[in-house]
């Protein structure tokens, strides 16, 4: 059985402990880790300034993960699992309750440095969504930003959200919409439009399944393209669209399953509408286009 521990500077030599186990089992690397060079004086005051996580199985310390303080984002650091207990899913456990800890610090994301010479270690992280969004030699740099859910009572509040993100935007984004019917998509996109500055009247492109909206003011054009009839993703793009995706902003209507193909970077977007007609807005930012782009401010 395995526990997972939110722990400050108390636990300081369990976490110790777990740290120079852990890190003294990997390959040795050039320029070496730094992580055996870690004492209790340091972990404790890592500790009792951000925190940390302590994995507990079968009654002794086997896992462990310290916080650390990176702006809008949840550093983490020393993530260490002891050999003997890389079986039972406590490094998975770990991400997961970081996860959970940077909803409840209502940060954006989180962050953490890997080593380009492990590479199962950067795969792991790669699965729980993170992406490079920079390097320095061997160490990468991995981020995962959270969703963003903004409530909008009312249509104009679905129109302002896509306007305020539609200056954001720049060519070659690519957003994924998806919603039932009457869950505002179309309204959305008409924001996202006054957003870009571009030629309207934006409706839905359902019996076109593509239409091209000219920037009016030097910016990129709006390619909104309705996906609910294509069958699989060479459909999409096989569309004979009359602009180039990397020079226009891209919005795909029902692209859940087709549209991913297209960029490693985009937004995936959610509207729901619940009984009382007030729709939510969930933006999940995928990739490292969106490493450093303010879309907190969209709520």
């Amino acid at each position: 059985m395995t526990e997972l521990l939110e722990v400050g500077a108390e636990r300081a030599e369990d976490v110790l402990s777990v740290i120079h186990q852990a890190f003294a089992s990997r390959p040795v690397l050039d320029p070496p880790a730094t992580a055996l060079d870690e004492t209790l004086e340091s972990v404790t005051a890592a500790l009792a300034a951000h925190g940390g996580l302590l994995a507990i199985h079968d009654g002794r310390p086997v896992g462990t993960l310290i916080f650390a303080e990176q702006g809008e984002l949840l550093g983490l650091r020393r993530v260490g699992v002891l050999v003997e207990a890389r079986r039972h899913g406590i490094a998975s456990l770990l991400a997961e309750r970081a996860e959970s800890v940077a909803r409840q610090r209502d940060l954006a994301g989180l962050a953490l440095e890997a080593r380009a010479e492990l590479p199962r270690t950067v795969g792991f992280w790669e699965g729980h969504g993170y992406v490079e969004v920079d390097r320095d030699g061997p160490r990468l740099h991995l981020r995962r930003l959270l969703p963003i859910s903004t409530r909008l009572p009312t249509p104009e509040d679905t129109q302002a959200v896509g306007r305020r993100l539609g200056a954001q935007l720049r060519a070659g984004d690519l957003l994924i919409l998806t919603g039932d019917l009457g869950a505002g998509k179309t309204t959305f996109t008409q924001g996202l439009g006054e957003g870009l500055g571009v030629r309207g009247p934006i409706t839905s492109p359902t019996f076109v399944i593509a239409r091209v909206h000219p920037s009016v003011a030097g910016g990129p054009a709006l390619v909104h393209v309705d996906a609910y009839r294509l069958g699989d993703a060479a459909e999409l793009d096989d569309l004979d669209l009359d602009t180039d995706l990397d020079e226009a902003v891209t919005v795909v209507e029902w692209g859940a399953g087709l549209a991913e193909t297209l960029s490693a970077d985009r937004l995936e977007l959610a509207l729901t509408r619940a009984a009382d007609d007030v729709r939510t807005l969930t933006i999940t930012p995928i990739g490292a286009r969106w490493a450093d782009a303010p879309l907190a401010t969209l709520g």
